[in-house]
């Protein structure tokens, strides 16, 4: 990659911002449900996820018509390279800085920690695609999470809106959990079978490694959590993590 061309991924990285920053702001324009309305630290909350909601549509989509249009790239995760792929990457860059911005600028770290150190991670990965322009049918293959997503941020959309169709809620539990599967535990699952074997572990992969097996234990950590809240809340713990409104952002 050129001079040229990674000032241009800068920009659209930066336009990307921008764009995120715009849907935030149209976010509040939207009706909230009561229950949102009637908790302050709720309205932040809900902006966030409906940003999210739209970055996990255009995103998630973007990266599973992007393979199944070129199936090719599947045959070279390393070096493997479409445009498409590339956009792609910046797009979601700019997505993780504006959120990351947007959970310190208010005041959000310290329930949305780990939030933060996820977008860390991404932000630092996608940076070195774009620098080096390798590895980007893997970042595409990472982003297949975001059609999980879609899922899962309905879901707490649902929840915190304390929806009246308790069917609405277990439809959306159901096929959160197999889109969790296919998503997001198989995408990750086959990506660290690949680094560990076939990536050598110095420089860019070595990184790239490291944050792929980080990123394992959190996914890992979550789904556990998402069991316990769906499907065994008997197991639940109690109060720890919990944010100021005593509510967790992740979990519930």
């Amino acid at each position: 990659m050129g001079p040229g061309w990674r000032t241009a991924s800068a920009a659209l990285v930066g336009g990307s911002v921008a764009i995120f920053g715009g849907l935030r702001r149209a976010a509040l324009a939207l009706p909230r449900p009561d229950a949102v309305r009637s908790r302050p630290s709720r309205v932040w909350r809900w902006r966030n996820l409906l940003v999210s909601f739209a970055h996990s549509v255009l995103a998630g989509l973007w990266a599973l018509f992007s393979l199944w249009h070129s199936p090719e790239l599947l045959s070279d995760i390393q070096d493997g390279y479409s445009v498409s792929g590339h956009l792609l990457v910046c797009f979601s860059s700019g997505y993780f800085i504006h959120d990351s911005l947007d959970i310190i600028f208010n005041h959000q770290s310290r329930s949305s920690w780990e939030y933060l150190v996820h977008h860390a991670m991404a932000i630092s990965a996608f940076v070195s695609l774009i620098i080096t322009g390798r590895f980007l049918v893997a970042a595409m293959l990472l982003l297949l999470v975001e059609v999980s997503n879609i899922f899962l941020t309905v879901r707490m959309l649902l929840k915190m809106s304390n929806v009246p169709s308790p069917a609405l809620y277990e439809a959306n539990k159901y096929v959160n959990l197999v889109m969790y599967f296919v998503f997001r535990l198989a995408p990750q699952s086959y990506l660290t079978w690949y680094f560990l074997r076939y990536v050598e572990v110095q420089g860019q992969g070595a990184f790239l490694t490291a944050n792929l097996l980080l990123l394992d234990a959190m996914i890992l950590m979550y789904f556990s959590r998402l069991l316990r809240s769906d499907f065994f809340p008997s197991l639940r713990k109690g109060s720890a993590g919990r944010d100021v409104d005593g509510e967790k952002f992740l979990i519930d």
